[in-house]
This record gives structure tokens, sequence and C-alpha cells, in this order.
């Protein structure tokens, strides 16, 4: 019998060690009491879409009841600004530059370019992989070895068939495909057209049935520790609302006070400036009422104690895109972007009984960390081949002090479809450093004194500028950073 299969079979207080003596084996089984998981993943949700981090427009009383309970981190980072390689960093610890995973999965290769709209771009795309590794042991096959009962909710998009969750370490697997959106059937309604959800009655919302189905899976093991990770599609294009969300928010925008211009200037693309996007507000609003189920259930089964819970998005709000339909302010741009509206994410930790309620953190963190977190806290070894990147986060959760600072990494050798261009990225303390790579270009930006990015200190802090610039091409070369390419069909 398999370790794992064993540890279910007597319970889930269990911890086992195996050891041999003369020839044989003794089992010793020690009571501890592990926490439950629950870690919610928001599609696209920017940094400023949440009442508890400054929106006045979208309505987010569940997540901000989570905040109110437990800690805030304010200086919280995506590995990514895109989807699929944020995802693999959480699942394995790992920078996506590491794991070759830099661009959504579906996007354009280097050979595939010439149907594609970057076709005449001066970089070819760095060729990335299109499917998180097997060999990797993802966080749900760790806690999965231990004992835990694992379930997957929502959006995957981290490959195709036999890479899927049930492939990766989860048990139960409820809409998690390779597509990057609802795309099947009514897509954010159903009959949804998805091959790891069956259908429910006509019109039933998305959000709702992915936490009805994180509800049933809670109380089916609530007497065993368990992992539910609910990641929304919401709140990704296609932009669709229920339509009594999108009347409130309608009347809602008529009140909007535009103090400045609603819209501004990012590259080549318009930035929206102004939260006031009634459907996107009813897709908010939509995920908090989904959020608040899944809390109240963990209430009703008395688990909120026992129960470690995590919130986070995957890559900035949508600005500059596809219907902008949100603003990132303070934060320059959004998704897409290495500037801070494309990187930097709303992130909650309510850890009962350790992490203090109602605080807050700006200690920088990022989604490479949740991994050796949550390992720590359910009393596991550490696995510091797998989780190379990431650092655990337990220490500042119970404030036992600031940890050492280090260095924060990004690469990104792709255009984006929201307008960003291939590029590298380092944060060490309060200054990020940022290299285009169509041109070598560098800007420097002082955040503590600067959140928006507008005044670039490379010039005027040379030195600076190539401290950073150098730790950033060590750690490519490091990692193997996979490189963009000059494009042969585009003249200089």
């Amino acid at each position: 019998m398999k370790r794992r299969d064993f540890l279910k079979a007597v319970g889930a207080g269990a911890t086992l060690w195996f050891s041999g003596c003369g020839g044989m084996s003794r089992l010793v089984a020690q009571d501890r009491k592990r926490p439950n998981f629950v870690f919610f993943l928001v599609d696209d949700l920017g940094w400023k879409d949440l009442g508890c981090y400054g929106s006045t427009f979208y309505e987010t009383p569940n997540v901000d009841r989570l905040a109110a309970s437990g800690e805030r981190f304010t200086g919280a980072y995506a590995a990514c600004p895109v989807c699929s390689p944020t995802r693999a960093s959480i699942m394995t610890g790992k920078y996506p530059a590491r794991l070759a995973t830099t661009d959504y999965f579906g996007a354009p290769q280097p050979d595939t370019v010439d149907k594609h709209w970057t076709k005449d771009k001066p970089l070819l795309p760095a060729r990335y992989e299109d499917r998180l590794p097997l060999k990797e042991v993802t966080i749900a096959e760790a806690l999965k070895e231990d004992g835990y009962a694992t379930f997957f909710a929502g959006k995957w998009h981290l490959g195709p068939e036999g890479f899927w969750p049930e492939d990766q370490g989860f048990d139960i697997n409820k809409g998690g495909i390779e597509r990057g959106g609802p795309y099947g059937g009514k897509k954010y309604f159903s009959p949804y057209g998805n091959p790891r959800l069956p259908d429910g009655p006509d019109g039933e919302h998305l959000p709702d049935r992915l936490a009805t189905e994180t509800c049933k899976f809670i109380e089916d093991n609530k007497d065993r520790p368990f992992l539910a990770y609910l990641a929304f599609y919401s709140v990704h294009t296609p932009l669709m609302a229920r339509e009594d969300l999108k009347a409130k928010y309608e009347k809602k925008a008529e009140r909007v006070d535009h103090d400045g211009p609603a819209w501004g200037q990012e590259g080549d693309r318009k930035v929206r400036l102004v939260q006031d996007h009634a459907v996107y507000a009813g897709m908010v609003e939509a995920m908090d009422q989904a959020v608040g189920k899944v809390l109240d259930a963990l209430d009703r089964l008395d688990l909120a104690k026992d129960t470690v819970v995590f919130f986070m998005s995957d890559n900035g709000g949508l600005s500059t895109s596809e219907g902008h339909p949100t603003c990132n302010l303070p934060l320059r741009a959004g998704k897409g972007w290495l500037y801070e509206g494309g990187i930097r994410e709303p992130m909650i930790v309510r850890w009962p009984g350790v992490a203090k309620a109602g605080s807050t953190c700006e200690e920088p963190v990022i989604s490479t960390d949740f991994y050796p977190t949550m390992l720590e806290m359910a009393g596991l070894p550490l696995r510091p081949q797998q989780h190379l990147d990431g650092r655990s986060m337990s220490p500042r959760l119970k404030q036992a002090g600031k940890q050492e600072r280090r260095a924060l990494y990004w690469h990104y050798p792709h255009y984006g479809n929201q307008g960003g261009s291939p590029g590298g990225a380092v944060r060490v303390g309060d200054y990020k450093l940022i290299e285009f790579y169509e041109d070598s270009r560098v800007e420097l930006y002082n955040l503590r004194a600067d959140l928006g990015e507008q005044h670039d200190l490379a010039a005027t802090m040379p030195d600076k500028a190539a401290e950073l610039r150098r730790m950033l091409h060590e750690w490519r070369r490091e990692v193997r950073a996979r490189m963009p390419t000059p494009n042969p069909n585009v003249r200089k």
C-alpha cells in the first residue's frame, strides 16, 4: 500500500514514520492537527478592484470581510503579467522563466507567429512550453501525499488533456481544462460545453456553480484535511454579467463623478482611467458572492477556525485592451505589462489564531511563495529543490519580524495582447528596473516615492540602474531564461 493511501485509511489526524530494525518495519502514528486550505484565485482581477483595496464602484462585501479577518498584502505580485505562467508558479513554486512557461498557453510560438498580429514586430517571441510538466511535484501532489483530499474547480489553462488537474494531484476536477476562458456553450451561463463540468439548469451562473461544487467537496471532506482550490474563470473575458447586477451598476455608473479624464494613453493603446464599467462590476460582485458562499460553508460546518484561506489574482486588471473594463490607478497600465498595473495583485491570507485579523503587510511577496508557505503551515518538510523560487510567508504572518530583503524577478519575452512588449524586470527594496528587449532600453523607478511609475530615474541614477540590470541578467542566466530573437522578416 502506498504511503498516501495508508494515510487516507488511518484517518486525517495521523502522520506516519517508517523505520527499519532487524529486517522488520514498524509503523508509528502520531496525531497532529493539520489545517485545511481554501485557495481563491481570481482571473484578471486588478489591484484596486476590491472595496478593501480602495474601490468605491465595485462592491465586494465578502472579500472585504475576509480581509477584515485576515492579513491584507499591499505588495503582492504575480510572477507574470498574464495567466498561465502565474498559475504554474503557484502550482510549482518556480518562476515561469525557470519552467519556460512564459506566456499564456495558446499564444504564438516563434514558428507560428506568421499567422498572428505580431508577425511584423521586431522580435520573434521566445519559445515557451505549453503545458505544466508532469515531472513537477505540484502543491496538490505534495499535500495529497500527506493525506489531504484535493479539489480543483474553475480555470486551469495549464495544458491539454493529460495535463489537467486530475493528472497533477487533484482528486476532483470541476471545470479545469485547457481553455483560458469559459468559451463553450453559453459561456458564463449553463449549458457550459465543458467536458469537466456537467451542465446545470439552463441559465445557471458559472461562478455560483463553482462555489456550490466547492462547498459540496468541503462538506464531504469535513473530517479530514483538504485543499479546495477555486480558480474562478471570472473576471476574464467574455464580459458577461447577470442582468440584475448589470442593471444595478448601470444606475450606479450614472452617479460616478469623473474628476479627471476617463481615458489615457499607454504606448499605442488607450487605457481606462475610471472604474465605471457596469458589466465588469457585475462580474466582480458575482465573484464576491461566490466567495461568500464558500466562507459561509466554512462557518456553517464549524471549519473556519481550522482553515487557512488564500485570496489572489493571477495578473493585473485588464485596462488597455479587450473592452478595457477596469482601471488600475494609481498603478500604471494593466494586464500584459510589466508596470505595476500588470503584476501587482490583491492578496489576502486568513490564518486563524496566527495572522492578526485586519492587519496589513507591505513587504513584497510573489506567487511562488504559496508553495513553501502551505507546506510550513501544514507542518510538512519543505521541498527546496521543488519550490526553488518561493519563500515561506509564515514568519511574516506570525509577525516574527521582517524577513531578509530579496530580489523579485519577471521575464516576459513576448508581445502581449494588451500592448506590452518583450521585457524583464527586477525589484529590490524600493527600486524596480524594467528592461525592454526590443532595444535594451531600461527604466528605473522608486516605487515608494512613485508608485505610478511616472518618473524614470535611469538617467539620473545610472549606477543603480546598472546594478539592477546586472542582477537581472545574472538571474536570467541562472534560470536559463529563453530570449526572443530578431525577426528576419522585419528590416531594421
